[in-house]
Parts: structure tokens; C-alpha cells; sequence
């Protein structure tokens, strides 16, 4: 049986890879999240997030974390080996349960990003 664990290397953990991810990075859109996908130079996806202050108190916006990377944790053999992922929780995300997090996000397995430019 193969062990469901995200690893700390599978983690974007550097302000430097966040700022290179959003300038190159590819974006797509949902009612909740923003998802930004940019091509990296390892065998395995990374997985990053942002959930900021608008969501709620230190819990509501761990909550949304632990969500965020349950889903990447179990999905993470479906997304392409070599991407950087951050997903930037927006809007009224505090509610949402699991099964809601994985529809929006399911998105991403699905459709290729857009790219958009910012004027």
C-alpha cells in the first residue's frame, strides 16, 4: 500500500518560490480559491497556500489549510510530477466543508490554467 504523506519537500515554503510562482505562474478561478500553477524543476508537485486575514481568526483559517492539503495529500498522484501549486483561499471559505473544498478544487485536476495578465 503506498503511504499518503505530504513531506516537507513537497511543501513551497519560501517567499522566493511564491513571488516566482505568481509572476509566472498560470491562473484559474473559482467561487473560493484562485489557483496558481507554474512548471518547476523536480519530479513531484509542490503544494502552497495562502489564507489571509479576510477568511477569519487564526482557526477558521487553519481549518481551511488543513483542508487545502488533505486534498492535495490524497490527489497529489493525479496532478502533473513537475508543478508548483498554491492556492489562495478567497472570499467566505470558512464554512466550507471537505466534500465543498474538494468539488472547487477538483477543478484544478480537470481544466488547464488560464493565463492572465495583470495590467
Amino acid at each position: 500500500m503506498k503511504k499518503l504523506t505530504l513531506k516537507k519537500s513537497e511543501r513551497i515554503r519560501k517567499r522566493r518560490s511564491y513571488l516566482q510562482i505568481y509572476q509566472h505562474g498560470k491562473r484559474s478561478f473559482t467561487k473560493h480559491f484562485t489557483i496558481v500553477v507554474s512548471e518547476n524543476d523536480l519530479d513531484f508537485p509542490r503544494l502552497g497556500m495562502t489564507v489571509t486575514k479576510k477568511i477569519g481568526n487564526a482557526v477558521k483559517r487553519n481549518r481551511i489549510k488543513r483542508l487545502i492539503r488533505e486534498f492535495f495529500r490524497l490527489n497529489k498522484d493525479r496532478f502533473k510530477a513537475s508543478q508548483d501549486i498554491v492556492i489562495i483561499a478567497k472570499g467566505n471559505t470558512s464554512s466550507m466543508k471537505y466534500a465543498d473544498v474538494c468539488r472547487e478544487l477538483g477543478v484544478l485536476l480537470t481544466k488547464e490554467p488560464q493565463n492572465i495578465t495583470q495590467e
